[in-house]
């Protein structure tokens, strides 16, 4: 298992464990990748630049987290296949309640739709699911928006309960703290630049769950295998960065919900053209945001046909 490091020009310098591969500005460069030069410096979106490395280096799975995380003594690769409780109704599923009883959200759920009396609608028995993308409940500092920290607050240890997959029509935001990607669902990890910094990846997640459908498959939701000691933050400044979504999450998915996507084998990187075409046409996603979709389209279709 090989571990990529995206740096970035406010990255420190330090010496790297020979098991990591680091790969500075410059080195990020020379990668013969179209996107490079074009994504922004000091960015979240950077990450573009690791995914791709790790498609061209034929990754079998890509797990995808950030600098605060650290695993749990049970951390273990999973399998695309698992054993799983089916959702069984469409909606806006708090996936976060079968894993605890707190009152807990995660960051991107619309507060229009926050429900405390409403259960997790799941199936009695669990039934064996492929889906290209596992989202892990993180204990500790898990992720939750900045109303949640500054109303309630605290830290988080979620039960070990079992996996649960959201199917077509069910609607729940995941991130980029413990997320497991399968190859099927690489074309989808693209976050977008010009959008709030706090909604980049949950903006992605709804459009990689509604291109999901369109493959006839869904997200699975897994008990914690991940903690985080969150790095210091301004959760009014977090806040701020959040308006966005509080005002456009379920928007952008009635939006997504009436796009027509292709069903048929390797339409994914059409299905991801055609949902950033609909969003930047309703106006919820600025028209620069499609270059670089394009040149991720390409970089992708690049990248991959190295290992076919």
């Amino acid at each position: 298992m090989k571990l990529l490091v995206v740096g970035d020009r406010k990255t420190p310098d330090s010496a790297w464990p020979e098991s990591v591969q680091y790969f500075p500005l410059l080195v990020q460069h020379l990668q013969g990748l179209r996107i490079v030069g074009k994504l922004p410096e000091n960015h979240y979106a950077r990450k573009n630049v690791g995914y791709l490395i790790a498609i061209a280096q034929g990754a079998e799975a890509i797990f995808d987290t950030d600098d605060d995380n650290s695993p749990l003594p049970h951390w273990s690769r999973r399998s695309e296949t698992v054993s799983a409780r089916l959702c069984e109704h469409p909606g806006w599923i708090n996936a976060y309640r079968h894993f605890s009883d707190e009152r807990i959200w995660p960051r991107g759920f619309p507060l229009e739709e926050l429900d405390w009396t409403r259960s997790v609608p799941l199936s009695d028995r669990t039934t064996a699911v492929a889906a290209p993308i596992h989202q892990g409940v993180v204990d500790g500092s898990p992720d939750v928006d900045a109303i949640w920290r500054l109303t309630i607050g605290g830290e988080i240890a979620f039960d070990r309960n079992s996996d649960v997959f959201l199917g077509e029509g069910a609607w729940c935001p995941f991130n980029s703290q413990a997320t497991w990607w399968f190859p099927d669902a690489y074309p989808l990890m693209y976050l977008p630049s010009h959008v709030s910094f706090r909604m980049t990846d949950i903006w992605r997640s709804f459009i990689a769950q509604r291109c999901l459908w369109a493959m006839r498959t869904g997200v699975v939701f897994f008990g914690p295998d991940m903690y985080q000691d969150r790095n210091p933050h301004d959760l009014l400044g977090d806040f701020e960065l959040e308006v966005p979504g509080y005002l456009n999450n379920r928007k952008i998915c009635e939006v997504l919900e009436s796009v027509r996507l292709e069903t048929a084998p390797g339409s994914v990187l059409d299905n991801l053209h055609r949902c950033y075409e609909s969003l930047i046409f309703a106006g919820l996603i600025p028209s620069d945001e499609m270059p670089l979709v394009e040149l991720w389209i390409q970089d992708v279709s690049t990248v991959s046909s190295r290992n076919s």
